[in-house]
């Protein structure tokens, strides 16, 4: 009984293998032949004689004092502008919750999840007439 050899499943890359697409170790000094290792294919050296592979690097240019500056004018804007919108009206959901400053009993609440995802998030409670500010870890 004789085993016929399998076909290229792959067209790949010297790299690879055609019949599993292993990755094929680097051809040694002194072998002909390149095996996988997963399969029972070889690939000859020969086929690596003309190849040259060439890559290039390219590192993180330094930034300029300009694109510093205006980096920094513009993050301060942005600070600002959230600044700014922290002074409206919280608008969110309430929730009947008896603020512990004055007799209000209604607050406005957000939640974050402010610690690992398999515990509870972190509710955020807001008075709507004084703002006093409350947190509740779940």
């Amino acid at each position: 009984m004789s085993v016929q050899p399998r076909q290229a499943v792959f067209c790949t890359d010297l790299q690879f293998c055609p019949m599993c697409g292993s990755v094929l170790p680097a051809p040694t000094l002194g072998s002909d032949k390149v095996p996988c290792s997963r399969c029972p294919f070889h690939r000859n050296v020969q086929e690596y004689h003309d190849v040259v592979e060439e890559f290039e690097i390219h590192f993180n240019t330094p930034k300029s004092k300009k694109e510093k500056k205006w980096r920094k004018e513009n993050a301060d804007d942005m600070l600002r502008n959230i600044k700014s919108e922290d002074k409206e009206e919280f608008q969110g959901p309430t929730v009947e919750r008896q603020c512990p400053r004055c007799p209000s009993d209604t607050m406005y609440y957000t939640t974050r999840q402010t610690r690992s995802a398999d515990e509870g998030q972190t509710v955020f409670y807001t008075c709507v007439k004084c703002r006093f500010q409350d947190i509740e870890y779940s």
